[in-house]
């Protein structure tokens, strides 16, 4: 299966999305940058293409394991991830403490209880392209991710139970042909 995500005009004060599962449309945050084929760190962009969907990640602590085909792990206080371009672990998960800069994934706002690792920049990873591409728990009001596809969790738990192995994610830029 194909989740594909179409930008939807800004409302209010910031972009948000539709994302169709089968023909399912379930709103979403985007990047606050909007959509961009030109993602790079730090510009708060959604990237425009078709990636994997690579595994969940959640927090154990806050709810059951989540149903799903896809791999599954349980968060642990040591997870991370490196968002410096011009370290070698970067845009990859690491271990906390880690000395250089990195995202840390145990969050207290609850947007990282379940996280979807989508498979952008990581085969092969270019430096400065952009990093840690999740699909996770939406802040309230759908406010915008830093470059991450956000939904109210409810929605979140019944997509992931939907994917598997092979599934993935088309972002499409504004104004690009859904057909």
């Amino acid at each position: 299966m194909i989740l594909r995500l179409v930008p939807a005009q800004a409302t209010g004060d910031h972009p948000t999305g539709l994302l169709y599962c089968d023909s399912e449309p379930l709103a979403c945050a985007i990047g606050r940058g909007g959509v961009r084929s030109d993602k790079r760190e730090g510009d708060g962009a959604t990237p425009c293409g078709t990636f994997p969907l690579r595994r969940v990640l959640y927090r154990p602590d806050r709810g059951p394991r989540p149903q799903t085909a896809l791999p599954v792990e349980a968060l642990t206080l040591s997870h991370g991830w490196c968002d410096a371009p011009d370290d070698p672990a970067y845009n990859t998960e690491v271990r906390l403490p880690y000395p250089g800069r990195s995202e840390t994934l145990w969050r207290d706002d609850h947007l990282y209880d379940l996280i979807v690792v989508i498979g952008y920049n990581d085969d092969p990873v270019v430096p400065g392209a952009g990093s840690a591409i999740f699909m996770h728990v939406a802040a309230p009001g759908l406010a915008p991710t830093e470059g991450c596809v956000a939904l109210e969790k409810g929605a979140l738990l019944r997509l992931v139970a939907a994917l598997g192995p092979g599934d993935g994610i088309e972002i499409l830029g504004q104004g690009q042909p859904v057909g």
